[in-house]
């Protein structure tokens, strides 16, 4: 099965707001057993769609899909005619759906909220078409099928917010789409942090010698890349699911192996995570000490339902007399080292564990960018630090020009440092 993915939204052509939704739904796609053979983002006009959706039908590069999976302009205002540029292309009418009017109406009683007629849009289905429930928003998916003049189309209609899109997927678009793969596709991934995509290459080697591939299953691993994490998927294909499943775990595992300390999980596994875990596991608690990422790593780690059971709190000592007056880190340290700096952020690290009261502190202190560089410590130095009552371990990172992305690579080299000094 081949498909085309489209993004409905002039939002998105003019960079008002950034298109996730084809990152997620791209990888979910492919999870399925779906090769995704276009992206495509359009206009909020009706002619737009509907050429798009005749070039994603027609034969050619590009083109020829059995699928096509929409995001956006389902809403209920003017620009939002996804709904009516489908029911177009299919030869059909928008119909209201008496049940759709009635979940709308209960829906705005439920929150208190008077509803305007507009919202009673959101109701109209192409005739012919499923309604994909949206259990947390408006909205609903819709699902439609027919024979074309290239052959079968199926087009698939979600919200483009992002949750909601993706609720109505996991729930019952998922299934749908994974019932039009022919044979078995199975897969595992693993979550790697520490090394980036090129670096993983380089210190591994080509990792496609591990695939255990035979006649009843084709092996594949995809990298993809984060910031500062890279996902390693391994997918079989074949008519026996068993034995596709079979030789993807013996390459998993072969995997794991070759990559040793790197891989910290699976699946939908995250690093704060699985730090957590591991504290919690130990009976240890962490606190943080932040500069350069100005709270990013609390903020990380707090985003985890029941991190409070090891996870203490933190201090953002952005100025240094702050770093003086909270953590101790003593002036002539700073004075004769610099903010950043070895000496200053292991004294960080050490001060935040032990005036919490942690077992762990941990600490980030750089030049984020993308002024304030110098020779000796240009924009991108990043010190980070952990330290347990045992030793205090302290590392030098060199970065890149750009402040973000220096602020989310340093987050996860000081998550990992801890699961790598602490948790291993």
């Amino acid at each position: 099965m081949t498909a085309v993915l489209l993004t409905i939204g002039d939002e998105i052509l003019i960079g008002q707001i950034v298109d996730t939704n084809a990152a997620w739904l791209g990888e979910r796609l492919a999870a399925a057993g779906v090769e995704l053979v276009r992206h495509e983002t359009v206009r909020d006009t009706e002619p737009a769609i509907r050429a798009a959706f005749e070039r994603a039908f027609a034969p050619g590069e590009g083109g020829g899909a059995g699928l096509v999976v929409a995001t956006g302009g389902l809403g209920p205002t003017t620009d939002d005619l996804t709904r009516d540029a489908t029911a177009a292309h299919f030869g059909v009418d928008v119909s209201q759906d008496p049940a759709q009017e009635d979940r709308l109406r209960a829906l705005f009683a439920a929150r208190g909220r008077e509803m305007q007629p507009v919202v009673l849009r959101m109701a109209g289905v192409p005739e012919g078409f499923d309604v994909l429930d949206n259990p947390v928003g408006t909205a609903p998916g819709l699902w439609g099928e027919r024979d074309g003049p290239h052959g079968r189309e199926r087009i698939a209609l979600l919200p483009g917010v992002p949750r909601e899109m993706t609720a109505i997927w996991d729930g019952s678009l998922r299934a749908r789409v994974e019932a039009l793969r022919d044979g078995a596709v199975v897969s595992r991934t693993l979550v790697t942090a520490g090394h980036g995509e090129t670096d993983l290459a380089a210190r591994h080697g080509d990792l496609a010698d591990v695939l255990v591939s035979d006649s009843r299953a084709t092996l594949g691993i995809a990298y993809l890349p984060g910031l500062g994490t890279v996902r390693l998927r391994v997918t079989g294909r074949g008519t026996d699911a068993a034995a596709a499943q079979q030789r993807v775990d013996r390459t998993a595992e072969r995997l794991r192996e070759r990559l040793g300390g790197a891989v910290f999980g699976e699946g939908e596994d995250t690093l704060e995570g699985v730090v957590l875990d591991g504290l919690m596991v130990r009976g240890l608690t962490l606190a943080t000490a932040e500069s350069c990422t100005g709270g990013s790593v609390a903020a990380r780690l707090t985003s985890v339902a029941g991190a409070s059971r090891a996870f203490l709190g933190g201090v953002v000592a952005y100025d240094n007399a702050v770093k003086e007056q909270l953590l101790g880190v003593p002036a002539e340290t700073l004075r004769d080292h610099g903010a950043v700096s070895e000496e200053t952020v292991r004294a960080m690290a050490e001060g935040v564990r032990e005036r919490l009261g942690a077992d762990v502190g941990v600490a980030t202190s750089g030049v984020a960018g993308p002024g304030g560089g110098t020779p000796e410590k240009p924009v991108g130095t990043v010190w980070i630090a952990v330290a347990t009552a045992a030793e205090t371990h302290a590392s030098r990172l060199q970065l890149t020009q750009n402040r973000g992305i220096n602020i989310g690579l340093s987050t996860v080299a000081a998550l990992n440092l801890v699961r790598l000094r602490v948790l291993s």
